[in-house]
C-alpha cells in the first residue's frame, strides 16, 4: 500500500503583536506554496478601515465584532497560513470556531524586542492604536504577561523570534511542522 500523505493543515500563527505572524506568515506561506491570510489585513479590506480607524471610531468591541466575523469564515480554510491577531483568541468563542482547525504556532518575542519592532514599523504607528494608557514597554509587558498563559495553553508549537531572521523562523517553523505530522 503506498505511502499517502495527509494534507497540509492550517497553519495558526498567534503570538502579541509584532512577534513577526504577518511578516513570517507571508514568508512561510510562500515557502510551501499556501495561500496566506492575516486577520488585520482582512478586517481592514472587509470595514475599509485600518484597526486604528475603525477603534477611534467605533470602540474595540466593534473590531472584535469584526474580527469573530473574519474568524467565522476562516474555518473552512484549509492548507493555509493564517495570521491571526494579537488578541483574537482572547475570547474563548474565537478558539472554539478555530479548535480542531489546524496547528496553532506561538510566536514569541521579549517585551523590548517587540517594542523595538513597533517603532521601527511606521505601519503600527499607523494602523494599530495603544491597548492601553500606559507607555509602550510598560503596556507590553502587561498585556504579555496577560496573554501568554492563553497563547501557552492554545499553541502546538512555540517559536522565539527574537534577534532571528525571517529565513531561520520559517525554517523551524517547517521544520517542527513536519516532525508534528510523522
Amino acid at each position: 500500500m503506498p505511502d499517502v500523505q495527509c494534507p497540509m493543515p492550517n497553519l495558526i500563527l498567534i503570538g502579541y503583536r509584532s512577534a513577526g505572524k504577518t511578516v513570517v506568515g507571508k514568508h512561510l506561506a510562500e515557502r510551501l506554496g499556501l495561500p496566506f491570510c492575516d486577520t488585520d489585513e482582512m478586517i481592514s479590506r472587509r470595514t475599509g478601515r485600518s484597526v486604528r480607524e475603525i477603534v477611534a471610531e467605533k470602540g474595540w468591541e466593534s473590531f472584535r465584532r469584526e474580527e469573530r466575523i473574519v474568524i467565522k469564515g476562516l474555518t473552512f480554510m484549509h492548507g493555509s497560513v493564517i495570521a491571526l491577531g494579537g488578541g483574537a483568541l482572547m475570547n474563548p468563542a474565537n478558539l472554539e470556531l478555530l479548535k480542531g482547525k489546524g496547528v496553532f504556532i506561538w510566536l514569541t518575542a521579549d517585551a523590548s524586542t517587540i517594542v523595538e519592532r513597533m517603532e521601527q514599523d511606521g505601519a503600527t504607528r499607523e494602523q494599530r492604536p495603544p491597548l492601553t494608557n500606559e507607555d509602550p514597554l510598560s503596556e507590553t509587558a502587561v498585556l504579555l504577561k496577560k496573554r501568554e498563559p492563553v497563547y501557552r495553553v492554545i499553541s502546538d508549537l512555540t517559536v522565539d523570534t527574537a534577534g532571528r531572521s525571517v529565513g531561520e523562523i520559517t525554517d523551524e517553523i517547517i521544520k517542527l511542522v513536519e516532525e508534528k505530522r510523522k
